[in-house]
């Protein structure tokens, strides 16, 4: 999988973000909203953490915590390694995988650009495995020497 992550596997998304200041309640009714697992959290431009689902699971409920006094920034993973535009699926594969990652900013230079999640991935995938079976069928039915059925 050597596509880029922009534009091959994401591109022109809309970036789901919010503060560090922010409850964790709105993070969760934004999540739910979008439909997305995963909020990215920033200071003006900044990209200083991520919320996923997991942490809303383990650093809030099961923690016992309450969603509408405690802020975004006590529950992120701060720093959160990022993406290149320029990285591949491949990459993104790899690092989620050793890292156990489901969803990754991606940032070009100091700007954020998106966000990758592993069904973002799945989907390229699955359609590099769907063109490869009618590369092969092609060539295994003579379509590709002219042969036509």
């Amino acid at each position: 999988m050597s596509r880029k992550i922009v534009p091959d596997v994401i591109s022109g998304q809309t970036l789901q973000k919010v503060t560090p200041r922010e409850n964790v309640r709105a993070a969760a009714k934004m999540m739910r909203e979008k439909r997305i697992a995963a909020v990215l959290v920033m200071e003006g431009e900044k990209l200083v953490g991520i919320i996923t689902e997991r942490d809303m699971t383990a650093r809030v409920i099961a923690a016992g915590l309450d969603p509408d006094t405690t802020v975004a920034g006590d529950i992120m993973s701060a720093n959160p390694d990022t993406l290149s535009p320029d990285d591949t699926a491949h990459d993104a594969i790899s690092m989620m995988r050793k890292r156990n990652y489901r969803h990754l900013p991606v940032v070009d230079g100091t700007r954020v650009v998106g966000m990758v999640s592993v069904r973002d991935l799945y989907a390229v995938a699955n359609t590099e495995l769907e063109q490869d079976l009618k590369d092969r069928n092609a060539f295994i039915y003579g379509e590709s020497y002219g042969v036509a059925n």
